[in-house]
């Protein structure tokens, strides 16, 4: 993946409704869950490891101002 490549956010349907499972046996918060939800699905999961990559690499970032 090559970071001058601009990927274009995911867009769903207004109105789209996560589903929110919790993990059973364990403690987890409404908030954790959907966001685990929200990244399980393919097109957020590519654009959250992108943006990431993008910080992590991003000289800018690493100094101080």
């Amino acid at each position: 993946m090559k970071l001058r490549e601009i990927l274009t956010s995911p867009v769903f349907p207004l109105g789209k409704k996560w589903e929110i499972k919790k993990r059973a046996g364990i403690y987890e918060s409404e908030v954790t869950a959907l966001v685990r939800g929200m990244v399980e699905d393919e097109a957020i999961r590519e654009d959250q490891r992108w943006a990431w990559e993008r910080w992590r690499n991003d000289a800018d970032a690493l100094k101080n101002k």
